[in-house]
């Protein structure tokens, strides 16, 4: 491919930058698909829909203090005590306050994974090292390495569970195994599960059944990406360690989740048809998609096995990179994520989401054609005359 094909964008999008790329390249965002956000293609539920204007008149009352009815609705979607369940303001006020209270001075992180652990961590006067997860490995955690590189220095191991952007899942029995070799080194672990729900054998991939037995466990979700509602800021953290719920309710700010949201969360954990529905949706999608991808080997496109809603992918075609499949798509109204902004990944990664079929067809004939055609014509982002 010539030269001038080149795109080195300043910057990488992310789901959330639509307004910029309408800016850059002059498209709608209501017409873009993102298949950077990985928010379920289906949207909020229609119940919710339809019960929330029924509640309306909340908004005139105050929040329950203690959040009561909500903490035992989210009790019984999860199988766990609602003694042992914090409501908060969305996952990052849940991961800012713990941190606050232990008083994390070093963390380690499995990497590559999403940027706001390290940011929280350095915010509250601490610092960060990745516990690398190989390629050759698949991205999944190799034991024997983490309990050479875990000490009684670290105080707080970080594990997202299924990891952004790898997709993959430690099952219940390794993650055991991890929990022991903290356990002994005084370490403890925060695993955050928001992609959790779409793991086809969640029962034995859950974390919340070992909060009854580890101290050390802290259990952090969210209702953004499976109940696809970013924009009611409701997250909620799960542990058995009783003196951590004590400390975080003593600081935590009251009425941190408005009364919509408390209600919307009452009624979404308790919509079975759309949970059933969305899991049914990304699970065959997902076998679909990854049947398709498996004929692009061969054109030099290698992916992940994914146990998410979203699938990372890697560039063996020296010619083409995560630049230039981004300009490509994103100029056909579809948005992926280029993945050179994670650690230990570089411009030849890229990731995106599961969208309704039709999306997903629309996507995978983009980047095949991406792939096999050697006579694509990309236009170079003027980024120098475009104000981000």
């Amino acid at each position: 491919m010539q030269d001038s094909l080149q795109v080195t964008p300043r910057e990488h999008f992310h789901g959330s930058d639509l307004e910029k790329i309408e800016k850059i390249y002059g498209i709608k965002k209501e017409e873009i698909v993102s298949f950077s956000a990985n928010v379920n293609p289906l949207g909020l539920s229609k119940k919710l829909k339809s019960s929330l204007i029924d509640h309306i008149d909340v908004l005139s009352s105050y929040p329950d203090r203690e959040y009561t009815e909500l903490r035992k609705t989210i009790g019984a979607y999860c199988r766990t005590s609602p003694g042992h369940i914090i409501v908060g303001n969305g996952s990052t006020e849940l991961i800012s306050l713990m941190i606050q209270l232990k008083k994390s001075k070093r963390a380690m992180i499995f990497g590559p994974s999403y940027s706001e652990y390290e940011r929280e961590i350095s915010l509250c006067g601490g610092t960060s090292r990745y516990f690398r997860l190989r390629e050759e490995d698949g991205f999944n955690p190799n034991i024997q390495k983490l309990e050479e590189a875990l000490n009684d220095n670290i105080d707080l191991l970080v594990i997202c569970n299924p990891n952004n952007p790898t997709s993959t899942c430690i099952k219940r029995g390794q993650m055991r195994e991890i929990l022991d070799i903290c356990k002994a080194l005084g370490i403890f672990v925060m695993i955050d599960e928001t992609y959790i729900e779409f793991v086809e054998d969640m029962e034995s991939s859950d974390a919340v059944p070992l909060t009854q037995y580890y101290s050390n466990l802290y259990v952090i979700r969210g209702i953004s990406k499976f109940f696809a509602a970013p924009g009611l800021r409701l997250g909620y953290a799960i542990t058995g360690n009783e003196d951590l719920i004590r400390q975080i309710n003593t600081v935590k700010d009251p009425w941190t989740i408005n009364s919509l949201a408390e209600e919307a969360g009452k009624l979404m954990f308790t919509d079975r048809e759309y949970i059933e529905e969305s899991r049914e949706l990304i699970f065959s999608e997902r076998r679909r998609i990854c049947e398709r991808l498996k004929m692009l080997r061969e054109k030099g496109l290698k992916y992940y096995e994914p146990s998410a809603n979203f699938v990372l992918c890697h560039l063996e075609n020296s010619g083409i990179d995560a630049d230039l499949l981004f300009d490509d798509c994103i100029r056909e109204k579809m948005m992926i994520r280029n993945c050179s902004t994670f650690p230990f990944l570089d411009n030849s990664y890229f990731r995106f989401c599961f969208m309704r079929p039709e999306d997903n067809d629309r996507l995978l004939e983009r980047i095949e054609k991406t792939l096999t055609d050697p006579d694509l014509s990309y236009s170079t982002i003027q980024w120098q005359t475009t104000e981000l």
